[in-house]
């Protein structure tokens, strides 16, 4: 174990019990609800099952972010962001990790693809000020952590320059065509 991780493990220990409650998930609110579905998946991991560390954060693994398929979009599709939060951190609402648009492709998204280098994926930084793929990262000694993958596609090109993670929700509301979930789980 790093030595970091050994001093935050009693803190994970100590605040194990304390998760969100998962009806605060972005996946609850109403602004993204929709009825239709995107099936969204991932050669690197199974739904529900664990994420490979290569696609984990600091101390677990390369941060690199995992390859994302899905079926067919909507035709009507002009923009999809991808939301990756972590269910289970021990604060009142669930994570926010990640939050990247990009243009609609059938191919889906290629293994390391939900990086700054490409010119072409959009992020909003999270709380913690980061605008790039941040993998998932359990707080040590906490337990398991259940990270949730979003994808919507909306019938509009969202302005990222003008959002912050707290506006995301409203930003989008009405703009939903399609949205699914890939669910994986990571501990330290």
């Amino acid at each position: 174990m790093h030595p970091v991780e050994a001093l935050l493990f009693p803190i994970g220990r100590l605040l194990r019990n304390r998760r969100p409650d998962e009806a605060v998930s972005i996946a609850n609110a109403p602004e993204l609800a929709t009825e239709h579905r995107i099936a969204l998946t991932s050669p690197n991991f199974v739904d529900g099952q664990v994420i490979p560390a290569k696609h984990c954060g600091q101390f677990i693994g390369e941060e690199i972010s995992p390859a994302l398929t899905w079926d067919a979009l909507p035709a009507e599709t002009k923009d999809l962001v991808l939301v990756i939060e972590d269910l289970d951190v021990p604060t009142s609402t669930p994570g926010i990790h990640t939050v990247a648009a990009f243009e609609p492709s059938d191919a889906g998204l290629p293994e390391g693809a939900v990086t700054p280098a490409d010119p072409n994926i959009r992020f909003i930084p999270n709380r913690r000020r980061q605008a790039k793929y941040v993998g998932p990262r359990p707080l040590p000694g906490h337990g398991p952590h259940r990270y949730r993958f979003h994808l919507y596609a909306l019938d509009t090109v969202v302005d990222f320059t003008k959002l912050d993670i707290d506006h995301l929700p409203s930003a989008l509301d009405g703009h939903v065509l399609a949205s699914g979930t890939l669910t994986g789980t990571r501990t330290t």
